[in-house]
């Protein structure tokens, strides 16, 4: 039925549990899982009272933001590896999370998205947005969301 499925985490505990669901669901299915997570560019302000930082400073904390979601994301495999899944680590830096998912789906030619919703309601959710509404009505690939 799957053939790849792309299962997106934050490393937060409901996309923990996402990532356990995506795992039972491609070994069932036969599928490979691309795992993937999406890591925020340094945000560079110019505002009064802001620290600006040099390039070098703000490229080794990218750097380390980059090692520290491949390591969540070797962790995955690992899991992945007692289930007999194969599991695509994959990275990207991005402040423009859902577009980064729906484009990774496309490159990895994702049969299916699974990932968590955190439920916001109200203002809350007007406030932070709904990167999972926005990968909801933008992706053509069948998203599964888990709550």
């Amino acid at each position: 039925m799957y053939q790849r499925i792309l299962v997106t985490t934050d490393g937060s505990e409901l996309s923990d549990q996402a990532v356990a669901h995506a795992l039972q669901l491609a070994n069932a299915t036969c599928a490979e899982l691309i795992a993937l997570r999406v890591v925020p560019p340094y945000p560079k302000t110019y505002f009064e009272g802001g620290v600006a930082l040099g390039e070098e400073e703000i490229a080794r904390i990218e750097q380390q933001w980059h090692e520290e979601a491949m390591s969540s994301l070797h962790t995955i495999q690992d899991q992945g590896q007692k289930l007999d899944v194969k599991v695509r680590p994959v990275a990207i830096k991005s402040d423009l999370i859902a577009e980064a998912i729906i484009a990774a789906a496309q490159q990895h030619k994702a049969d299916l998205i699974v990932m968590a919703s955190h439920g916001r309601r109200g203002l809350k959710r007007l406030l932070l947005g709904s990167e999972t509404q926005q990968v909801l009505t933008h992706s053509h690939t069948p998203v599964l969301v888990l709550r």
